[in-house]
């Protein structure tokens, strides 16, 4: 009897152990970046801090399932410059991500705690550059960057239709040093509404196409990074973008609009076009144009400027790829966008080169 009992205990215990997993996983991708025309004069060359083509992680990531089609998840994602080991996303070990979640086929996945929100999302299958060096960070680095600290997320797919939305109690901890930082911690007794962030998606995905549009509202703390310093101020993002499949080829396009409202109100549109061609299982080739619009209140400070992108992929496996990336962007009297996150003077235009090397684990 007792043999009985430790074999059925013993069967039940490996039967639980079999349901669930941890996996480690990763990107290393390390690049040598140039670019022209620093506002202080001359050309730069050296590794790009934040990204090459994609931004270098590693993180860990769980699943368990207690049954009744319910499954627990965890996800701690740490982001760091390959050229130096140091953490990106203000010093924090896991500043990408890191969140627990319950998720359901039938129902969706309901998440808390720092992870990507509906900007991120809605930019994932329609921007075929994704956030590379050279990419539509020059003008909005946050769009690449799209994460909020103590939030409560939901997201579920029906028929190819996906609803999701995050709300955030304090939306970004850390600052002022690392991607997109603001130092707009919030939850501030008295302030309810100090550093909150809402955001929402819908989007549908087919076959060959797919469509998605998402609204991302963020508001100011006292003490946190300008032009968000007051918690009267907000900064919204609005995007509408698809894409449709068509051979080997991938096309998609969209419109991003956003408005921030604080001590001047400021307005500025990207339209953006591009696509992806695989010229063999081995090569691909990326080509992306952003248009860039912004208007300051009083018309002082409008600044437009027009970016290109073309970037080579060439998978010597399915872990490893080596690339090459080049961007040109063109800048009106008042606008000074770097082409590759450095820095130009007013009006100037500048090209950047980027050559690496990217390998998964």
């Amino acid at each position: 009897m007792k043999r009985m009992s430790a074999a059925l205990l013993f069967a039940l215990t490996g039967s639980a152990y079999a349901q669930s997993s941890v996996t480690l996983y990763g990107i290393v991708d390390f690049a040598v970046s140039y670019y022209d025309n620093a506002a202080k004069g001359g050309s730069f060359i050296g590794v790009p801090t934040v990204t090459g083509e994609l931004p270098s992680r590693w993180g860990i990531k769980g699943v368990e399932d207690v049954g009744g089609g319910y499954k627990i998840l965890f996800v701690l994602e740490n982001g760091f410059q390959p050229g130096t080991g140091v953490l990106n996303y203000g010093g924090r070990l896991f500043g990408r991500q890191a969140y627990v979640a319950v998720s359901s086929n039938a129902y969706g996945t309901l998440t808390f705690g720092r992870q990507m929100n509906m900007t991120m999302y809605a930019l994932t299958n329609a921007d075929v550059i994704g956030p590379s060096l050279h990419s539509m960070a020059a003008f909005d680095a946050y769009l690449p960057n799209a994460r909020s600290d103590n939030a409560i997320g939901y997201m579920g797919t029906f028929r190819g239709l996906t609803l999701g939305g995050t709300y955030s109690f304090g939306r970004d901890a850390a600052g002022p040093v690392g991607p997109s930082a603001t130092n707009c911690a919030g939850q501030v007794p008295g302030d309810f509404v100090a550093c909150r962030q809402y955001t929402a998606l819908i989007a549908y995905d087919a076959v060959n196409f797919g469509l998605a549009a998402s609204y991302d509202v963020a508001r100011g703390g006292t003490g946190a990074l300008a032009p968000l310093n007051n918690p009267a101020y907000t900064d919204t993002h609005n995007i509408i973008n698809g894409y449709v499949k068509v051979g080997p080829a991938k096309f998609g396009a969209g419109w991003i609009r956003r408005n921030t409202a604080a001590a001047n109100h400021v307005q500025a549109d990207i339209i953006f076009a591009g696509g992806t061609y695989y010229a063999t299982p081995f090569l691909s080739l990326d080509l992306q144009g952003v248009r860039y619009l912004q208007r300051v209140e009083g018309g002082k400070g409008d600044a437009n400027s027009t970016l290109l992108i073309g970037r080579m992929n060439y998978f010597l496996s399915k872990r490893t790829t080596i690339y090459a990336s080049v961007g040109y962007i063109f800048n009106s009297a008042q606008a000074a966008n770097p082409v590759a996150g450095g820095t130009v003077a007013a009006g100037v235009n500048q090209i950047g080169v980027m050559s690496g090397i990217q390998q998964r684990f």
